[in-house]
């Protein structure tokens, strides 16, 4: 079981690292708050004609506890995260966004003691701020003064922090909903707190054009990064752990590169194989389970 964990964790950060390109690729073709209303729309189209009757039943039994955890998800993951992602993508350089993905596990780190009361070892720690170099090397492309932090760098961090609190708030859920129907609760609540975002593009008539290569995008947004991706992130944080799980984002800069050679032309040089092989021995070490210790006699 513990190897299927792994096998749908590395699909999962594929899932999410395609995203990053497409988004790219398509930020000047469609407004953030469009794109993310259009992504939760998709979903709930899919999932809701199977899970309406199971979940409206559920609902009822859910606890105040319960909704308060569903709203703090819906808050956290239900769309502003992605939406703040698109929108950052104007403003910052494609350096800044690959680098603050890295901040996401450490702000696992630090939200999973007080909320899901996990405890966090000095390994762990070791394995962040080593990957974290080794994403500092790629995204600086081994030039440290490179870095820039503007407006959108600062909305890349709440992203990556809004992700954060999103992992931590799985792990404390105690809801009896499946994976489907707790996607289709993230999406619809995620529409409540995208409604003022939604409402201030269509007033100022931001891009609400809708080119071919953006219909595409959120397509993909949709089905890949949140349909699937959520599904097998869910999976993975109810048996790796909330901290475990949040250290292996460290790969997704590394396979932001691979899938840039390959779709955006742009090649690796040597900074990016050294950043990688510091991210990889990071993840490596972070995810390492300490040996219980033997009392003495």
């Amino acid at each position: 079981m513990r190897f299927t964990a792994w096998l749908v964790l590395l699909g999962t950060l594929l899932l999410w690292s395609g995203n990053w390109i497409v988004a790219r690729a398509v930020r000047d073709e469609i407004a953030p708050g469009i794109a993310t209303v259009g992504r939760l729309l998709i979903v709930l189209a899919i999932l809701l004609p199977f899970v309406f009757a199971s979940l409206r039943e559920k609902l009822s039994r859910l606890t105040r506890r319960d909704w308060q955890v569903l709203w703090a998800l819906g808050f956290t993951g239900g769309g502003l995260h992605l939406g703040l992602q698109w929108l950052g993508l104007h403003y910052t350089t494609a350096t800044s966004g690959i680098l603050y993905l890295s901040t996401s596990p450490i702000f696992i780190l630090l939200m999973a003691a007080p909320l899901a009361t996990e405890r966090i070892g000095m390994r762990q720690w070791a394995g962040v701020l080593i990957s974290f170099s080794g994403v500092a090397t790629i995204a600086t492309k081994g030039e440290f003064g490179l870095l820039s932090f503007n407006i959108g760098d600062l909305m890349a961090l709440a992203s990556m922090m809004m992700w954060a609190g999103y992992t931590v708030f799985l792990r404390v859920r105690r809801d009896p909903l499946d994976t489907a129907e707790l996607i289709v609760m993230i999406c619809a609540l995620g529409l409540v707190f995208m409604a003022p975002w939604l409402a201030w593009e269509i007033l100022f008539n931001r891009k609400l054009d809708l080119s071919t290569a953006g219909a595409l995008g959120v397509v993909y947004s949709a089905i890949g990064s949140m349909l699937l991706a959520y599904a097998g992130w869910s999976y993975v944080v109810t048996r790796l752990g909330a901290a475990r799980a949040g250290v292996t984002m460290h790969l997704m800069p590394a396979m932001g590169v691979v899938l840039a050679a390959i779709f955006l032309a742009e090649y690796p040089r040597w900074y990016h194989f050294a950043g990688i092989a510091l991210i990889l021995a990071g993840v490596a070490l972070s995810s390492l389970r300490s040996s219980p210790r033997r009392s003495s006699a």
